[in-house]
């Protein structure tokens, strides 16, 4: 069985998906850009602005699923440019215990909606 997890605390879906599925103890959380939830502008003036809008994006969802970074097994990383790898690393890595840190892909892309820098989804477990 499924169950539907959104949150007003982050960005409302700009599509036909919800922000995250629970299904059992596994959350499949939809990937985030770096939208204001509250006024539903792009946060992208510097990249680590933005990956940290983000990532402030998921942590919201992860907590409508009474869920943490630490339930985060695996993540998946699309940037626009892999030059901005480092910073978007650096930031990205200030949610996560180093000791803990889940499994994750980064994927250099051409294009991301609303043509942003970066976007992130993760799978975590209760």
């Amino acid at each position: 069985m499924k169950k539907i997890i959104n949150t007003i605390n982050a960005p409302a879906p700009i599509g036909p998906y919800n922000q995250a599925v629970l299904a059992g103890n596994t959350l499949y959380t939809s990937g985030q850009i770096a939208i204001h939830p509250t006024t539903g502008k792009l946060i992208n003036s510097s990249i680590e602005e933005e990956t940290k809008q983000v990532m402030e994006n998921l942590k919201a969802v992860l907590a409508k699923a009474e869920m943490t970074f630490e339930n985060v097994v695996k993540t998946s990383i699309f940037i626009a440019n892999m030059n901005d790898f480092a910073k978007i690393n650096e930031v990205y890595g200030s949610f996560f215990n180093v000791d803990t840190a889940p499994a994750r892909e980064t994927v250099e892309v051409s294009n991301l909606p609303k043509f942003v820098n970066v976007e992130i989804s993760m799978i975590a477990v209760k």
